[in-house]
């Protein structure tokens, strides 16, 4: 396996890890490592139009047509980095939440300047955008999660709901989860359940969360394929929104001043909280550790603008459509 092989597999499982996280997207990941907008095509290239493409070329055709070798390998990097997610962030998040969180938060921040250097010419439009964007995450990190429900109707919808946000940068699946009150019973009870104690119940669950995320995928990467080759700039614009406005989420320290209870009373899992600087901080702030893991998260946005710039990358393949100029603004 070749440097630029092992590469997309690291960046797939930090996707993966990054979805783990309520507050972080694995679309950003996607975004700042240069895999963006050729993950955008690869996906949307599944579609009726395949059947032709079988026809004439061959399962040869298709592997081609859905940029087959690039998704194997990061799919298999974010299966990778899924399994570790659901077995170490969660501790991480318990033992040392500030360092997790500002590590994050420095690599959003600075992935927010390196994209709005990629924009280029900021127009009114763009702007606009922009603010949109950012809007539109903010008040996403204020809502306060639901108590969900277990019908499989509504695993489903959670499902294309949680993958939408996964291809939206700032915007995080595990997040939405949170917020429609399924994150525990999604992510603990039913998939790392199914992990160490198998049923059918569980897997039925998996089953009908992994064809919500199916049809959530298909939908949302025809809109973005559709958006990034007809408004380019203002597509990246407001994606680039999303990443400051979600940094409201990942602030390094915030207090619980919500929870949800069990029948005995129990806390079984927060459902707000406020962010306060460090001398309000419930437990200890870690300034130091802090301002280490911030710098790492910067250094990480720079590993990755490496990794997607240079020169063992394999290049972005062209775009099957030549974006047009016709943004307002």
């Amino acid at each position: 396996m070749s440097v630029s092989h092992l590469a997309l597999v690291f960046k797939g499982a930090a996707m993966g890890i990054a979805e783990v996280i309520p507050g972080v997207s694995g679309g950003t990941i996607a975004f700042v490592s240069g895999l963006y907008e050729r993950l955008i095509d690869a996906v949307s290239a599944f579609g009726p139009g395949l059947l032709g493409v079988a026809r004439r070329e061959g399962p040869l055709g298709v592997w081609r047509a859905v940029d087959g070798g690039f998704l194997a390998l990061l799919l298999s990097g974010m299966m990778l980095g899924l399994l570790v997610g659901v077995f170490s962030i969660g501790w991480l998040l318990e033992q040392y939440p500030p360092l997790v969180w500002a590590f994050f938060f420095g690599l959003i921040l600075a992935s927010i300047l390196h994209m709005g250097r990629r924009i280029g010419g900021w127009s009114a439009g763009r702007i606009l955008a922009f603010a949109l964007g950012a809007g539109a995450a903010y008040t996403l990190t204020l809502l306060t999660p639901s108590e969900g429900g277990e019908a499989l109707w509504f695993v489903f919808l959670c499902g294309a709901i949680a993958i939408s946000a996964l291809m939206l940068p700032g915007i995080s699946g595990s997040f939405m989860l949170l917020l429609l009150g399924m994150y525990e019973f999604i992510i603990h009870d039913s998939l790392k359940g199914l992990l160490v104690d198998f049923t059918p119940e569980r897997l039925l669950v998996v089953a009908v969360f992994a064809l919500g995320c199916l049809a959530g995928l298909m939908s949302v990467t025809r809109l973005l394929h559709w958006t990034l080759h007809r408004f380019h700039g203002l597509t990246l614009a407001t994606l680039t929104g999303f990443l400051l406005g979600s940094l409201n989420r990942i602030w390094p320290w915030r207090n619980a001043d919500a929870w949800l209870f069990d029948a005995e009373g129990a806390p079984l899992k927060v459902l707000h909280e406020s962010n306060v600087w460090p001398s309000d901080y419930a437990g200890d702030p870690l300034v130091m550790g802090v301002l280490v893991a911030l710098a790492l998260g910067v250094t990480a946005l720079w590993l990755l603008e490496r990794g997607a710039n240079g020169k063992g990358a394999r290049p972005e393949p062209a775009p099957r459509l030549q974006p047009l100029d016709n943004e307002c603004g």
